[in-house]
């Protein structure tokens, strides 16, 4: 069975935020930014800082940043676009907004 690769797209804004939470944390050069299901809460998203992908995650990379997409939260970030605003330092607020 082939996988189908999310086509989930980074703006600007997200990189530059992914970049920033990456500033000074211990992670390896490889790190990303995981979103995954909320495990205690229902249609939530969780975004968390990961050394490396989890066996199935699907990666995201726009420039120097990397994004793991949980392989069961994949299809519903499919025609998303992660988009960012600054907020207080290594304190940014994501949001998912559909792609045009």
């Amino acid at each position: 069975m082939v996988k189908e690769l999310v086509v989930l797209t980074l703006t600007d804004n997200a990189v530059e935020a992914i970049r920033d939470l990456m500033v000074g944390e211990d992670v390896p050069s490889d790190a990303g930014l995981r979103i995954s299901a909320k495990a205690d809460d229902a249609g939530t998203l969780e975004l968390t800082l990961a050394s490396t992908p989890h066996a199935g995650d699907q990666v995201i990379e726009k420039e120097d940043v990397r994004v793991f997409v949980a392989e069961d939260t994949a299809p519903i970030l499919d025609d998303k676009a992660l988009d960012a605003q600054p907020g207080a330092p290594g304190q940014p607020t994501f949001r998912l907004d559909r792609r045009a």
